[in-house]
């Protein structure tokens, strides 16, 4: 530039990944839940049927569009093209049947119509077909969204205290170690918190989210963790009748192989938006909903933000709303970040790169020494 200009430069990526890190605060807030409301514009809140319906029907013929060509023509293909069409059904077909996901997980909220009966037949179906219980996540979800941030109530990727980890995590913090744990947690890591609660609530007796009796689900509940249980086994005897007619090997390659794709995905956006080193965790003495719903993160995972219905990149305003519509979720979020100012968080970081980062820094969670809050717990890795 001429003299007296000044050449403007662009933060390091160092500095930038500084500002991401910063701890959010952890006091209470200077505002209430009632004026973020208040500042959303009401149409975010309205439910429409046609709108919620037609993100549905766009998944699912995208998803039959790619089950056909996979079905019809991939065996016309030259044996070594096949190696690679396969891997891309695999992929593309699981993104999308995430978003099914997705929509299914917000008729548990409430967000998907005005009637909750509706709600819970479009759920129940699209989640029974990706073997999900619907309505026994649905009720530990609920409880979650009401405990999030708890270090003794919270449901699902409840951290461990220093003095609670096993021995052998001081042995798996190191680059093997995060491969190994991370594709555990990435392939099993939904099922065992399905059948054993793993990564789940300590309970004072077995949990299991298939066990009506058991102690994440009261007595209202239980009839319909039975109805889950049935909706399961009514998919499990369709796949079974479909293995008899056209092979184990057809049904792993068109509905397996994505299955797990959905799986690695539905663990990977969780962890990923409750696991940050930024955001606090408390323990009865400090905690509160607000707070609690304040310790997540959005993540950006480009074009799969879309795929995704924005669960990933408006997760914060899903945790103050969550019966607001996927499909307002984003205007409420630019309403609402100027509100929550230093209390809202937001990082950018590729997801592979933030999933290998966050298996690495966030090992347990402890109080900062000398800290008068106590109660306050951030996560760590140093033994």
């Amino acid at each position: 530039m001429g003299a007296g200009g000044r050449m403007s430069v662009p933060p390091s990526a160092k500095n930038l990944e500084s500002e991401v890190l910063k701890r959010v605060p952890h006091s209470k807030p200077p505002f209430t839940l009632g004026q973020i409301k208040r500042a959303i514009p009401p149409h975010c809140f309205k439910r429409s049927i046609p709108r919620s319906f037609s993100y549905v029907v766009q998944d699912l013929t995208i998803s039959f569009i790619l089950y056909y060509i996979a079905t019809n023509y991939f065996h016309l293909l030259p044996h070594n093209l096949s190696y690679v069409a396969w891997p891309i059904y695999w992929a593309i077909q699981g993104c999308v049947l995430t978003g099914v996901w997705v929509i299914a997980h917000e008729c548990g909220h409430h967000a998907f119509s005005d009637y909750q009966l509706l709600d819970d037949i479009v759920g129940l179906v699209l989640h029974s077909c990706l073997l999900v219980p619907y309505f026994s996540w649905k009720h530990s979800h609920s409880r979650h969204h009401s405990n999030t941030g708890s270090l003794e109530r919270d449901e699902v990727f409840v951290p461990k205290k220093k003095s609670s980890i096993g021995w052998y995590s001081k042995y798996l913090n190191n680059p093997p170690g995060r491969v190994l744990t991370l594709t555990v947690t990435l392939t099993l890591g939904w099922p065992l918190y399905l059948a054993f609660n793993v990564s789940g609530r300590r309970y004072d007796r077995f949990a299991c989210h298939f066990d009506p009796y058991g102690p994440i689900y009261n007595d209202r509940e239980r009839t319909e963790i039975l109805i889950s249980d049935v909706g399961l086994l009514a998919v499990t005897y369709g796949l079974y009748r479909l293995a008899a007619a056209n092979g184990l090997a057809w049904v792993i390659c068109v509905y397996g192989v994505p299955l797990l794709v959905v799986n690695a995905f539905l663990v990977l956006i969780t962890f990923l938006q409750h696991t940050h080193p930024s955001l606090p965790h408390y323990d009865t003495s400090e905690w509160d909903w607000l707070r609690g719903a304040l310790a997540t993160v959005d993540r950006d995972y480009g074009i799969l933000n879309k795929v995704f219905h924005n669960i990933t990149d408006t997760h914060v305003a899903h945790h103050l709303f969550s019966t607001m519509p996927h499909y307002h979720a984003m205007e409420a979020t630019n309403v609402i970040k100027p509100i929550l100012g230093e209390y809202y968080q937001f990082d950018g970081t590729p997801f592979f790169k933030a999933m290998w980062r966050e298996a690495k820094e966030c090992i347990y969670v402890e109080a900062d020494e000398g800290d008068q809050q106590k109660g306050v717990y951030w996560y760590n890795n140093k033994f």
